[in-house]
């Protein structure tokens, strides 16, 4: 499997069998990095971290990933790019492609990373957009798999604002995975018709599926993986908290969602979660709506099903794996051997 030169801006772009080389690549660098075995590959290459959008995870996953490959890294945050503003998208890319090896970029629209890849010469890669957000998936797919041993037949249920990155990301990623999706939420919360027409399409070959459902009972009875975020996405403004605290309050993970979809059931979260009120925005709004737990239940977080922070961690593995890849040929399962 060669994916040297290949962007990574979204999982539609990539075959069940890449995406499991990028996981099964994750896993050994994983496996190496526990065992102390030295990875920097890559030395005296660098790349640039443009970031529209800030965030702990993907920053710090980036970073630690790029030295531990052995190469430097220049963040830029949402004061320290002209991108967009001073200087235009196309100048951006072919300017960053003449100092660096690789780019990722975190921010607003699928239009914009796309545009960073079509005009760059080096690879890009999707570190979170409004639509889709591919690191997280190929991490949460090593959780998946480190926790049950598989992924093909894993029954995975979203509750929550399905519209934006990460229930797209999620339906893409079963559908692609021969996984078996449910978005449980409001209809107004459903995911776009057109990408739930090609997730089916791509799901009947792969012997996954795709469910959209109101019914709590029924979205979650089963569920090997009960999965959600945050209500309200980075970027959209604070009037609209009232509304969705009251129309997603009945799709919040809790004990006995949990106990529906049985013992066998682990709960994921792309974190920041509001499970308590220890965050600003956390206090914020169990003072204005008289809550204490938002999306998942402090019980639930701090439970034995968790995954999140394993999920967290497994950020910089496959991260890792996706610049490892798509910077350097690769060979067998993993890295060349003499390599590393």
């Amino acid at each position: 499997m060669d994916l040297k030169g290949r962007d990574f801006l979204k999982l539609l772009d990539f075959t069940r069998e890449e995406i499991t080389y990028l996981v099964d690549l994750a896993a050994e660098l994983k496996d190496k990095k526990k065992k102390g075995i030295p990875m920097d590959t890559l030395r005296g290459k660098n790349v640039a971290l443009i970031f529209e959008k800030t965030s702990t995870r993907t920053r710090c996953a980036f970073e630690v990933a790029a030295h531990d490959l052995g190469m430097g890294t220049t963040y830029l945050d949402p004061s320290g790019s002209q991108i967009g503003k001073k200087e235009s998208i196309a100048d951006t890319a072919r300017v960053l492609s003449g100092m660096y090896e690789g780019i990722e970029y975190r921010g607003f629209g699928q239009d914009i990373v796309e545009e960073l890849a079509k005009y760059s010469s080096v690879p890009v890669w999707n570190g979170l957009t409004n639509e889709f957000h591919p690191t997280q998936m190929l991490a949460d797919l090593l959780t998946i798999r480190e926790h049950f041993g598989y992924l093909k037949g894993i029954r995975l249920t979203y509750m929550g604002d399905a519209r934006y990155n990460m229930g797209n990301s999620l339906m893409v990623t079963c559908a692609r995975m021969g996984m078996h999706f449910t978005a449980c939420t409001s209809r107004k919360y459903f995911p776009a018709e057109d990408l739930v027409r090609q997730c089916r399409e791509i799901a009947a070959a792969s012997g996954g599926s795709i469910t959209l459902t109101e019914d709590v009972a029924a979205g979650t009875k089963g569920a090997d993986v009960v999965y959600t975020d945050v209500w309200v996405s980075m970027g959209e403004p604070e009037e609209v908290w009232e509304e969705r605290i009251r129309e997603l309050a009945p799709y919040q993970v809790n004990r006995s969602v949990m106990e529906n979809a049985g013992p066998q059931a682990v709960f994921m979260h792309c974190l920041p979660a509001f499970h308590d009120l220890n965050t600003g925005i956390g206090a914020e709004m169990g003072a204005r709506f008289g809550i204490r737990e938002m999306e998942v239940t402090d019980e639930v977080f701090e439970s034995g099903q968790s995954l999140v922070f394993q999920e967290a961690e497994n950020r910089m593995h496959t991260i890792k794996a996706v610049m490892a890849a798509t910077l350097q040929e690769t060979k067998g399962t993993g890295l060349d051997r003499n390599e590393i």
